[in-house]
């Protein structure tokens, strides 16, 4: 697979990554039979950029991680992040960037990662009470001690990824961006390209709608996060629908899958952007990783373009509880 780089302090990874999350908790049940075989057949179709956080299970999908990898931590790129604190119980504490905290959920990372180091190391969500400066400040702390390679950040606004970035050198700014998430164009994807920071979009698949295989709110298992999401819900999810049927319409008309040509649009923004869909499905997994050879031309993408502008999904991408602690 082709390999990318994500910002100028030498990190290369494959140009997709493997977003580990469902794996463990919000999209229903998961097997780690089946996790554990779709990440080691990741590695064997080149994928190399593991996505995971500490938050996620809680604390179990790392450990997850860690158990695949065992034997095979030169090939591969961990990624993890720090920052929205949880309880055993699985109750969210709220978000912290103080300096003291990120350096005991970096200890507990590796840890439960069972490895020596971190690849690239995000902060999940921006701790709006402390600067900054001194969260990073802490991060790059972690760099000198070996613990941490590169730096990443997730959420944050044009101003605050300026100020980190004069602290210590950003690799990497993870945010939502898909064909139905377009708004990091306007600013996110501009100050980061100027800064020279790799870009690494989530959700590239809307979360699974832009696949086609949900069509209706009770596709979805009972227990799953998206049922709250304001873009499953209601009227919402049938105007999103529309989109997904003039998607696979064009997906038709290319022979290949919907789910391909959405991730197909995502790999096309730049050779600066790294996606990380996550499925823990090896069949899914293998659409996937087939959609880093679809190459679209110009006329596709303008069609594309018309079919999924900016602002076309209908409902915000998080409940507004948490669309407070985005762009931050």
């Amino acid at each position: 697979m082709e390999q990318r780089a994500l910002g100028k302090q030498g990190l290369k990874v494959s140009a997709l990554g493997l977003g580990c999350m469902g794996m463990s908790e919000f999209y229903g049940s998961g097997d780690e039979k089946e996790s554990i075989a779709v990440i080691h057949r990741a590695l064997e179709l080149g994928v190399d950029f593991f996505d995971t956080a500490d938050m996620y299970g809680p604390f179990t999908n790392e450990k997850l991680l860690g158990k695949a990898i065992a034997g095979k931590r030169d090939k591969v790129i961990v990624a993890t992040k720090f920052g929205n604190m949880r309880a055993e119980d699985g109750s969210f504490l709220g978000i912290s960037g103080k300096p003291d905290y990120v350096l005991k959920a970096c200890d507990a990372s590796l840890k439960r990662l069972g490895v020596d180091h971190i690849d690239l190391y995000y902060q999940h969500r921006v701790d709006t009470t402390v600067p900054i400066e001194d969260t990073v400040g802490a991060m790059a702390q972690l760099v000198k001690q070996g613990k941490v390679r590169y730096l990443g950040l997730s959420e944050a606004a044009p101003d605050t990824i300026r100020r980190a970035h004069e602290v210590h050198p950003i690799s990497a700014l993870q945010t939502e961006y898909s064909l139905w998430s377009r708004d990091p164009e306007d600013e996110v994807l501009p100050t980061v390209r100027e800064l020279g920071i790799g870009f690494v979009p989530y959700s590239p698949l809307g979360r699974g709608f832009l696949t086609g295989r949900y069509r209706r709110i009770e596709d979805l298992e009972p227990k799953d996060w998206r049922r709250n999401n304001p873009r499953f819900q209601g009227e919402n999810f049938a105007k999103n629908l529309q989109l997904v049927e003039k998607i696979n319409e064009l997906a038709a008309r290319k022979k290949v899958k919907s789910s391909q040509l959405a991730l197909a649009w995502v790999l096309a923004q730049g050779k600066d952007l790294v996606p990380i869909p996550g499925t823990k499905h090896v069949k899914y997994l293998e659409e996937n990783v087939a959609a880093a050879d679809i190459r679209l031309s110009p006329e596709e993408l303008r069609e594309i373009d018309t079919i999924a502008p900016r602002g076309v999904a209908a409902g915000t991408r998080y409940p507004e509880a948490s669309m407070k602690s985005v762009h931050r």
